[in-house]
């Protein structure tokens, strides 16, 4: 289950001491060929960090070889001095791989501020190219690790038996919200597909998966979401099946970064149903999920259901206040905007949790995933940088 499940793909993963405890925090994917075809998503942050700034030139040709992540420190707002360091690193893996840096998409995660050290990062490449393999893929996918606890990894194998596949690793744990979540994923396919179509591709699965994951409303600096294929199966996919396969990955992917969530206890998912339109769905979906309130309402094991519908209540989206209905793990609490089932039957005791919103407005409908607030996310990110 890694990002070298797919064939034509080594990685590596190892520890360079940009963190003081000695974990693994750089990492090297490159694609062998025979074809680099790519497409990338990055944060919409008017915020960027140097590396976001620098992959989005890189991957305007549609064409990258290798990806080299970092964990440790963020590499944003550090001045031209950080833009360089990520400049050369681009340039130090291009030398050792044959390469040309424009081919090289860079990314950072960790503090914002923190001035990576230049020679200890070029001096991890090169450590990291000897280490290359077709099983460094788990390696690679803890180096890019923060407060995660556990790694993000995914295979999914084309449909029928297919001999291709998509491999899959992400980091993020805390900072989730669109557009995307505070991410760094890569995403690796042995099938033919040229560049235009994995951004197609790319772009309707991280509409329904990562874009709709809403940890705590807050975006990130450096979100870089990005899929390599190496052609090295030889097999060409419909347009329609690969982007099946690409949305399980990104999904998969998803909810592992849901579960591990900052601090949380549970794991929240918003569907509204019968909405005028899958936007109203989504608008009402995460304003629910952005509500401090509801958050440690489900944190403290209470369903107060009119928590939910005052969020509703700040949309834009269309429906009649006077009938709504909502659910909580199945109990329909709420019916016609008036008390319906006895909350005390909503068990919150486990970690998943789904709440079902119906507009009665339309016949569309969406999902949104969040999770509680809890004391762990404000002691984790009061200490944070300390």
């Amino acid at each position: 289950m890694s990002v070298t499940h797919p064939a034509g793909f080594v990685a590596a993963g190892t520890a360079v001491g940009l963190k003081p405890s000695g974990a693994k925090d750089l990492a090297l994917v490159v694609n062998q060929g025979p074809t680099f075809d790519s497409a990338s998503v990055f944060t919409s942050n008017r915020c960027k960090a140097n590396p976001v700034l620098w992959s989005e030139q890189v991957v305007k040709d549609g064409v990258v070889r290798a990806v080299v992540l970092n964990s440790g420190g963020a590499n944003c707002y550090t001045g031209p001095e950080g833009f360089q360091t990520t400049h050369q690193v681009a340039e130090r893996v291009a030398e050792l791989v044959g390469i040309a840096a424009g081919d090289v998409v860079v990314c950072s995660t960790g503090l914002i501020g923190l001035v990576n050290d230049r020679q200890v990062l070029l001096d991890g490449v090169g450590t990291l190219h000897a280490q290359l393999s077709a099983d460094g893929g788990g390696d690679a996918a803890e180096a890019i690790m923060t407060t995660d606890t556990v790694s993000k990894q995914v295979v999914v194998a084309g449909p029928d038996g297919a001999a291709w596949s998509i491999g899959g690793m992400a980091k993020g744990a805390g900072m989730l919200a669109p557009a995307l979540a505070t991410m760094l994923v890569v995403i690796t396919t042995d099938a033919v597909v040229p560049a235009a179509d994995l951004d197609t591709a790319l772009r309707a699965a991280t509409r329904v998966s990562f874009d709709r994951l809403d940890s705590d409303g807050c975006q990130s600096t450096n979100d870089t979401v990005t899929v390599m294929a190496s052609g090295a199966s030889g097999l060409t996919p419909s347009l329609a099946d690969f982007t099946a396969a690409l949305t399980e990955v990104c999904s998969s992917l998803a909810i592992q970064l849901l579960a591990d969530a900052e601090g949380a206890d549970h794991e929240i998912a918003i569907t509204t149903v019968n909405a005028a339109s899958e936007d109203d769905a989504v608008e009402v979906g995460r304003s629910v999920a952005r509500s401090n309130l509801f958050k440690a309402a489900v944190f403290g094991k209470d369903p107060n259901w009119g928590r939910v519908l005052a969020s509703v209540g700040t949309t834009a989206a269309v429906f009649d206040p006077a009938d709504l209905d909502v659910a909580m793990n199945d109990v329909w609490v709420c019916r016609n905007s008036t008390p319906a089932e006895d909350p005390a039957l909503v068990d919150l005791s486990g970690r998943k949790v789904t709440v079902t919103i119906d507009l009665k407005s339309g016949d569309a409908q969406a999902t949104v995933w969040t999770n509680d607030l809890t004391h762990a996310y404000v002691h984790e990110n009061s200490a944070y940088s300390s």
